[in-house]
């Protein structure tokens, strides 16, 4: 076993049912861009009524069809917020936790320590967060997943994950490792992955591997680190 492999996103998701919200965060091939995705799956007519809109560098997650709705707590949320040169993404409102927290000096650890999974029973589905910090024209990032320790939901176990950027290098951290019921979690490190240079290439991989059944909406951004320029990639299935 190579624990230094990289594959392609496409590989890891290919034929994969159901991965449910994953989160990919790296450096282009080129070293001149931060890069990250967001991708949310759904099985329930619940999960599955989601669109992805932009509000400025911001992005938020609102419901397709309002009169569906059934439990707006854990479908509506912003998976991503911008704060000076910090980018944040989660797959919930532990979004605004950790942008109330940099706001007030804190850190991403320690707005997460307030956290705990999804109350979901009984799947218990993590929360998965991730955060760039752009300085100097380079990057580091950190990844963090909040898991049930047990069947029945009774604690919390956190996981930190930290990375200095590499040319060509992303990690994926995703909140399921298959379909299944209940579904099971994630489980490990974050998987390394490949970041090519140009977004549409990145874009395409994953939204053409995800299980086409239960795939719902994907954002891409590219951010240039000498002048910040963003370029920025949405995908609804719902339109």
């Amino acid at each position: 076993m190579n624990i230094y492999e990289t594959k392609t996103i496409g590989k890891l998701i290919k034929n994969n049912t159901y991965v449910g919200r994953g989160i990919v965060i790296g450096k282009t091939k080129d070293s001149k861009k931060a890069a990250i995705a967001y991708f949310i799956m759904g099985r329930s007519e619940n999960s599955r009524n989601r669109v992805f809109v932009e509000n400025g560098e911001e992005v938020t997650i609102y419901p397709f069809d309002e009169t569906k709705v059934q439990d707006p707590s854990l479908i509506i949320y912003s998976p991503i917020r911008v704060l000076e040169n910090n980018i944040i993404v989660t797959n919930g409102n532990q979004t605004d936790t950790v942008y109330d927290f940099l706001k007030q000096g804190k850190t991403f650890e320690q707005a997460l320590e307030t956290r705990e999974f999804e109350p979901d029973a009984p799947n218990y589905t993590p929360r998965i967060s991730g955060i760039i910090n752009i300085q100097n024209e380079d990057f580091t990032y950190k990844m963090n997943i909040l898991k049930s320790a047990d069947e029945k939901g009774s604690t919390c176990n956190r996981y930190n994950f930290s990375y200095k950027s590499l040319p060509g290098i992303g990690h994926f951290i995703h909140t399921y490792m298959c379909d299944g019921n209940p579904i099971p979690t994630f489980v490990g490190e974050p998987e390394r992955v490949e970041i090519p240079n140009d977004i549409d290439e990145f874009t395409n991989d994953i939204w053409n591997n995800l299980n086409e059944e239960n795939k719902i909406s994907l954002y891409v951004r590219f951010i240039n680190m000498k002048n910040g320029s963003i370029e920025n990639r949405l995908i609804n299935k719902n339109k």
